[in-house]
C-alpha cells in the first residue's frame, strides 16, 4: 500500500470569531455571576457548583485522555493531543469557579453544606462521627492539594510536549509515558474526592461507593465530546495536518458511545441496589427525585443523558459523519450539564422549601460563565502555538491510522 504524504503544517491562530464568543461569553458570565450572588449568595453557590463540576470534568478529564494515550502508546489520538492539552487550561479557571461555594464554607447561616453548621452536627451521632473529614479545613486542604496536584502533573506532561516540538526525540514521550502511568491514579482519587466532597456531601447522611465512577462516566463522555466539538472546528478552519480520516471520527464517537452506555449501567447499579435493599438510610436521597416534579427531571435524566445519545450514535455511519458527531457532541455535553443539576439542586429545592425544581437565569448565568472561561483559557494555551505535536514520533504513524 502506498504511504500517504503529510503536508507540511503551517501553524494558524485560531479565527477571530472564536475569541469574539469567548470574550462575549465570559463578560456577560461574568456579570450574570456577580448579580446573582450579590442578590442570593446561596442561590449563587449552588449555581456555581454547576460550572465549578463541569470545569473540573472537562479540566481533570483532558488530563486523564492525555495520559492514557501516554501510557497506552496509543497512536489514533496523536493527531489531535494538542487540542486536548488546551482543553486542560480549564483546571486553571475551575477555582474562580468554586468562590461561591468556597465563601460560603465560612457563612454561619447561608452555607450550602449542612456539616459546616457546628451545633446541628454535633447533635447529630452519625455527623459527628464523620467531623474528622466533613470539616472546613480538611476540605479546604483536599480541595488545594489535589488542585495543586494535577497542575504540577499538567505541567510535566503538557509542558514537556510542547517542548517535543521543538527538541523532538523519543525520551520525552517515555518520560510523559512515566509520568501518565503515575496520574491514572491520581485522576481516579481526584474525580472521586472532588465528586464526593463538593456534590455528595450536599447530603452528609447519605453516601454511595459508586458515587465516584458514576462522576467519571459523566466526565469521560463530556470532555470526548468537547474534544469531538474542537476537533471538527480545527479540521474544518485547516488548523489541523491534512490525514485526520473518517477512522478518526470513528474513534472519537466510539469512545462517547461506549461511556453513555457506561453511565448508563453504572447508574442504573447505584439506584438499583439502593432500591433492592430498600434501606431508608439510601433510599431518602432518591425519594425527593422520584416525588413531584423532580420524578419528571429524574425520567427526562434517562431520556437526555442515555436513550437519545445512544440513539444519535448507534449506527457504525454516524461515528463517522462529522454533522452526526457534532450533534451528538453537543447533546452529550448539555446531558452532562443536565445531570449536575440533578445531582445538586434537590438539596437546594430542599434548603429553601420548594419541593419543585428551581432553574431560571442565575443558574444559566454561571453556565455561561463556565463556559466562558474554558474558551478563553482555550485561546490563551493556543495562542503562538502549533495545534498538532509536531515533534511526537508516533505523528505519522497517527495520521495513518487505521481501524
Amino acid at each position: 500500500m502506498k504511504k500517504e504524504k503529510i503536508v507540511r503544517y503551517e501553524q494558524k491562530d485560531l479565527p477571530a470569531s472564536y475569541t469574539k464568543w469567548s470574550n462575549i461569553l465570559l463578560i456577560l458570565g461574568l456579570v450574570l455571576g456577580i448579580l446573582a450572588y450579590w442578590i442570593d449568595p446561596q442561590r449563587a453557590a449552588f449555581a456555581s457548583l454547576i460550572g465549578f463540576m463541569l470545569s473540573v470534568s472537562i479540566g481533570m478529564g483532558a488530563m486523564f485522555l492525555i495520559a492514557i494515550e501516554h501510557a497506552s502508546g496509543a497512536i489514533w489520538s496523536v493527531p489531535f493531543r494538542r487540542i486536548t492539552e488546551y482543553m486542560t487550561g480549564a483546571l486553571y479557571v475551575a477555582p474562580i469557579l468554586a468562590v461561591p461555594v468556597i465563601i460560603s464554607l465560612f457563612s454561619h447561616h447561608g452555607g450550602i453544606y449542612h456539616w459546616t453548621h457546628t451545633e446541628d452536627v454535633l447533635s447529630d451521632p452519625f455527623l459527628s462521627k464523620k467531623m474528622a473529614y466533613l470539616n472546613t479545613q480538611s476540605f479546604m486542604i483536599r480541595f488545594i492539594a489535589i488542585w495543586l496536584l494535577n497542575v504540577v502533573f499538567k505541567f510535566l506532561m503538557v509542558g514537556s510536549s510542547f517542548k517535543q516540538d521543538k527538541t523532538g526525540g523519543q525520551a520525552i514521550s517515555k518520560r510523559n509515558a512515566f509520568w501518565s502511568a503515575i496520574y491514572v491514579a491520581i485522576f481516579a482519587i481526584s474525580v472521586t474526592v472532588y465528586a464526593v466532597d463538593f456534590m455528595m456531601s450536599l447530603e452528609p447522611h447519605w453516601f454511595s461507593t459508586m458515587y465516584g465512577v458514576y462522576f467519571f462516566a459523566g466526565t469521560f463522555s463530556t470532555v470526548m465530546a468537547m474534544l469531538t466539538l474542537y476537533v471538527i472546528y480545527f479540521d474544518k478552519n485547516k488548523m489541523l495536518i491534512t490525514g485526520i480520516r473518517s477512522d478518526h471520527y470513528y474513534s472519537l464517537g466510539g469512545w462517547m458511545f461506549a461511556f453513555t452506555a457506561f453511565w448508563a449501567y453504572i447508574a442504573f447499579s447505584q439506584f438499583m441496589l439502593i432500591w433492592y435493599a430498600n434501606i431508608p438510610e439510601e433510599t431518602f436521597w432518591y425519594i425527593p427525585r422520584m416525588e413531584g416534579v423532580w420524578a419528571y427531571v429524574s425520567i427526562g435524566l434517562m431520556l437526555i443523558k442515555f436513550i437519545v445519545p445512544f440513539g444519535l450514535l448507534i449506527q457504525r455511519e454516524s461515528k463517522s459523519n462529522p454533522s452526526r458527531l457534532k450533534l451528538a457532541a453537543y447533546w452529550i455535553i448539555g446531558a452532562h450539564v443536565y445531570d449536575l443539576y440533578w445531582l445538586i439542586y434537590p438539596t437546594y429545592s430542599k434548603m429553601v422549601g420548594n419541593v419543585n425544581p428551581i432553574f431560571g437565569w442565575q443558574e444559566i448565568g454561571f453556565i455561561i460563565l463556565a463556559v466562558g472561561l474554558m474558551m478563553t483559557s482555550f485561546r490563551m494555551a493556543a495562542k503562538g502555538k502549533n495545534h498538532i505535536p509536531i515533534g511526537d514520533p508516533k505523528l505519522e504513524r497517527g495520521l495513518n491510522f487505521h481501524l
